[in-house]
């Protein structure tokens, strides 16, 4: 599958060949789209993210989370980004 894509999926018998075949899909929509002047989607990879985003947690998780923190001496931030990186 392409993220970008959701509609379009490819499958093979092997990973490799799905890979090339969903690769060769999506080039042929793309040029499609071209042809007919219609917006093509930006690559999820080449997207400016502002490293900021809300996430809501059961209050015992937020607790947890936050004496983590406080007993490793690191904020909140640090201590989220340090586990949603893993």
């Amino acid at each position: 599958m392409c993220a970008e894509f959701p509609s379009l999926s490819w499958l093979a018998a092997t990973p490799e060949a799905a890979l090339k075949g969903i690769r060769k899909l999506v080039a042929e929509v793309v040029e499609d789209m071209d042809a007919n002047t219609e917006a093509i989607p930006e690559p999820i990879a080449c997207r400016r993210y502002s490293g900021k985003f809300m996430v809501r947690v059961p209050p015992e998780v937020h607790r947890n989370l936050a004496i983590q923190s406080a007993e490793a001496g690191i904020s909140l931030n640090r201590i989220v980004s340090s586990k949603l990186s893993q």
